[in-house]
């Protein structure tokens, strides 16, 4: 049996663009809705949302149903024993929040991948293995893994380039909400300051020719970071679209 592909890895090979939403509420109803919406890439959120690491594999169980749609997991943090409990699951994309330095970016390529080369720990009956099935998973797990540093305070920025060319990175997520703190104006993602700082670091990426990933809830603002070459934009987040239904029919009722 071979190792399944990761879709969202070669699409973003390929410069294709891919449109996300953030999975904030754990189990795997949620989950699996969202992977039936159309959207390219489902983000399980374990850094910020009530989602413990244990809920991951039954999300990626359900996001898993629908071929077109790939999973990206959000570790809690730069720490190599969760990321080898998400990619023993079988997630294949991970996103790292917080990274500011080239040696952190390290360390995080360091957590993705087996030795000689890292220091992700081996188990063979896992759901990564297809539970012994996948042929030479040790050998070739690696190809199939996508690793994405997020980008989001003002000495990450000015780390940028030497974190996205840190060799196992695959590409950089910015994170507007807290550079927006970094600069002093938290919570101000729309401020000319932080949009500048989110809009140059796209642009940097792009000449760089790494994949640049940025979340964006306002739709003209999504377009024009599209439009400055970002190429995996999360566009939406569940329980954001839960309050916003919400208020739309408890105003049309009082």
């Amino acid at each position: 049996m071979r190792n399944p592909v990761n879709r969202f890895k070669s699409a973003l090979a390929d410069g294709e663009r891919q449109l996300g939403i953030w999975n904030t509420v754990g189990g795997n109803t949620v989950p699996e809705l969202l992977g039936g919406s159309g959207f390219n890439w489902v983000l399980v959120d374990c850094e910020h949302a009530a989602i413990e690491t244990v809920e991951v594999l039954p999300a990626l169980q359900a996001i898993g149903q629908n071929p077109d749609t790939s999973a990206v997991v959000r570790v809690a943090a730069n720490d190599p024993t969760l990321f080898k409990r998400v990619l023993d699951m079988g997630a294949q994309s991970v996103m790292v929040p917080y990274v500011q330095t080239a040696e952190e970016a390290e360390a995080a390529v360091d957590a993705m991948h087996y030795g000689p080369k890292g220091m992700r720990g081996m188990a063979g009956m896992t759901r990564a293995t297809r539970y012994g099935k996948v042929d030479d998973y040790f050998t070739s797990a690696e190809e199939q893994l996508y690793l994405i540093v997020q980008v989001e305070t003002i000495q990450g920025l000015a780390n940028l380039r030497s974190i996205a060319r840190t060799d196992g990175v695959d590409a950089v997520f910015i994170g507007p909400a807290d550079l927006s703190a970094s600069m002093g104006l938290t919570g101000q993602m729309a401020h000319p300051d932080v949009d500048k700082a989110v809009s140059k670091a796209i642009t940097d990426l792009v000449d760089m020719g790494v994949p640049a990933g940025v979340m964006a809830l306002d739709p003209d603002v999504a377009d024009r970071y599209l439009a400055l070459g970002a190429t995996f934009v999360a566009v939406a987040v569940d329980l954001v679209l839960l309050a916003d239904a919400v208020a739309v029919i408890h105003k049309r009722f009082n």
